[in-house]
């Protein structure tokens, strides 16, 4: 059994906040997120999300949020906002990082991709930080495509940092 199957994926509510916090900063920044190879601890400083906006993320009827668990405990999460005319974004894709290269990451984008199916959405879209060439080329062998379109990172970082969104024709 793979790591993926090990795993049962949930919709996430209000309540899984103070989890899946701990989750997405170890995924994402600090020492703790170098043992995994899709962290952004080198390029980006500060938290990656406060409590405050995941606990306003988490009440948006909007945003629909899965939580992978093993054993009770969290070791995934992938957020999916629906945009509206047919499009959805997702955002947050986090594996534990020792659960890492296991499949589960690409079983959440699977999984955000059938709820976004749900919704009505017909294209994906996600943003990546453009110096983070190896994810690129994960989502582009997962069908995501560079729309060309550009955007500043939201906040001050010491070197000027900048999105690149990429999309994703939703088939079925």
């Amino acid at each position: 059994m793979s790591i993926a199957d090990s795993v049962s994926i949930r919709r996430a509510g209000p309540a899984d906040g103070n989890a899946l916090k701990p989750l997405i900063e170890g995924g994402y920044r600090g020492s703790s997120a170098r043992r995994g190879w899709t962290h952004e601890a080198d390029i980006v400083e500060n938290e990656r999300i406060g409590a405050g906006e995941l606990a306003a993320m988490l009440a948006d009827p909007a945003i629909h949020f899965l939580i992978a668990e093993k054993n009770g405990q969290p070791v995934g999460c992938i957020a999916v906002t629906d945009k509206a005319e047919a499009r959805a974004y997702f955002g947050l894709l986090c594996v534990d990082p020792p659960m890492q290269s296991g499949g589960l990451g690409s079983r959440l984008i699977r999984e955000a991709e059938e709820l976004a199916r749900g919704l009505g959405a017909r294209i994906m879209e996600i943003s990546v930080i453009e110096d983070r060439q190896e994810l690129i080329a994960m989502y582009e062998r997962k069908g995501y495509r560079d729309t060309g379109r550009r955007d500043p990172f939201p906040a001050p970082q010491p070197r000027p940092l900048h999105f690149r969104l990429f999309e994703k024709r939703l088939h079925g």
